[in-house]
């Protein structure tokens, strides 16, 4: 199970005088990862390395590290904190003392790891997109059926018959939900998977 972060997350750590700053937050796009980089990003410091996840999507950047030593330690801790939809930004304020390759990666890997252990995590629940059709007379049960298999409904348009939905839902859910509305509706309305 895949988890990403609640609230954002901040944590600072100190590694042979250097500070390295780690913020961390939830995304869905590739478009908020770009404007969390620029939020958190401070351009006073030395470095500031990130990377993020989105499903099979991922980037990183050792932003004038040596190359692999920032960038893709903080995608590893990603992984290994079993995360998704998520971002990592490290902001480094250079203290004096070189860290060498080695040094660089552990310095990056177990800063965001460790932020990522205390931040506040929920897993992520993989949801279907689906659409059906209803009457009237049917849209009360079906509604409370809905609740019941934690459907989300995203749009709800009513029309002269009835109404039309829009919902998501996990997909241990779906097959008892179907089954519920050929019932209902005896065998003329299905739902209709989206995506």
């Amino acid at each position: 199970m895949a988890f990403t972060l609640i609230t954002p997350f901040c944590l600072t750590e100190e590694i042979k005088k250097s500070r390295f700053i780690v913020n961390a937050a939830s995304i869905n796009t590739v478009q908020e990862a770009s404007e969390f980089i620029e939020k958190v990003s401070d351009l006073t410091a030395t470095h500031n390395c990130w990377a993020w996840k989105i499903g099979n999507q991922y980037r990183f950047n050792d932003d004038g590290e040596p190359t692999s030593t920032a960038g893709r330690p903080i995608l590893a801790a990603i992984e290994g904190q079993d995360c998704d939809q998520t971002i990592v930004v490290i902001t480094r304020f250079f203290g004096g003392i070189k860290l060498g390759t080695g040094g660089l990666i552990r310095a990056y890997g177990s800063t965001a790891s460790h932020c990522l252990q205390q931040a506040p995590l929920q897993p992520i629940v993989i949801r279907i997109k689906c659409a059906l059709s209803c009457l009237y007379a049917e849209w009360p049960v079906l509604e409370n059926r809905l609740k019941e298999a934690n459907a989300v409904i995203e749009s709800q348009d009513f029309n002269a018959l009835g109404t039309d939905i829009i919902f998501a839902i996990t997909e241990e859910n779906l097959a008892n939900l179907n089954q519920t509305v050929t019932n209902l509706t005896r065998g003329r309305e299905q739902i209709i998977i989206l995506d």
